[in-house]
């Protein structure tokens, strides 16, 4: 009867029990220290200002509050490959062949039919005037055209080489100024030094030449005369300045029928 006592129930039998865990590791017998693993380092995690579309740009880009169509290294790309303002930023000979086609066309197409029905002279001048009238009405759209990329190249120079930038969020009425950091004022001012400048040079030489042209070509249109026929409005009598009464009579005597003898 006490053996029945002693012994296990028929579950814990069955069952056997898992063995129990120890939480603390242990040490070993010689009673040295295991090495400490050594930990990751931290990741500094910088907060970044959220984007305008809602998401946060990443800390590596830096964060600017202008839009990407208002940022003058973005104005400076688009001018770059906009009509007629790449004309200037590309090959000499390709920009003077493209001035010199466009005057060309307008003279022919334009300055051409106004100057022959709307002229000095009326109606089918003459030869001079009407070259005249034509080449310069092509250089005055010539002009015209490079006073744009003028004011196109200086503009966003201009803002290239500030310190600051000028940006509307979204209007007119909520103007704004940003500061730019030292990167990106190194960045914008050695490309506005050694890629706008240059540009702006060339216009300027562009104009200079046809501003010259220009007034060449209207004080020979204005000081150029008509020519005139051998006999008009003389009336058949003698032309003055050319030869005297007495001489024309003495060749003559005709014309002078019914007139007075002046001696």
């Amino acid at each position: 009867m006490a053996a029945s006592f002693s012994s296990p129930p028929l579950h814990a039998r069955l069952l056997p029990l898992p063995p129990p865990q120890n939480p603390c590791p242990a040490v070993p017998a010689s009673g040295a220290r295991r090495a400490a693993r050594p930990r990751p380092p931290r990741q500094r995690c910088l907060a970044t200002p959220p984007s305008r579309n809602g998401s946060f740009s990443s800390p590596d880009t830096e964060w600017c509050p202008v839009p990407p169509e208002q940022r003058p290294v973005n104005e400076y790309e688009a001018l770059a490959s906009s009509l007629p303002f790449s004309w200037a930023a590309g090959d000499l000979r390709v920009y003077c062949s493209r001035l010199a086609l466009t005057g060309a066309a307008f003279a022919l197409f334009v300055g051409l039919p106004v100057a022959a029905f709307g002229g000095r002279g009326g109606a089918g001048g003459d030869a001079v005037h009407l070259a005249l009238g034509a080449t310069g009405s092509g250089i005055l759209a010539v002009t015209l055209a490079v006073v744009r990329m003028y004011l196109g190249w200086a503009y966003v120079g201009n803002r290239l080489l500030s310190a600051t930038v000028e940006y509307e969020e979204t209007g007119w009425y909520d103007g704004q100024i940003w500061v730019k950091t030292p990167e990106v004022l190194a960045r914008d001012r050695l490309l506005g030094s050694f890629s706008v400048k240059p540009v702006l040079n060339r216009v300027k030489f562009t104009l200079v030449g046809l501003a010259g042209s220009l007034i060449l070509c209207i004080l020979l249109y204005v000081n150029t005369e008509n020519p005139k026929e051998p006999y008009e409005n003389t009336g058949g009598g003698a032309i003055p300045g050319v030869y005297s009464d007495a001489a024309a009579r003495s060749f003559e005597p005709d014309a002078f029928c019914g007139e007075p003898d002046l001696s």
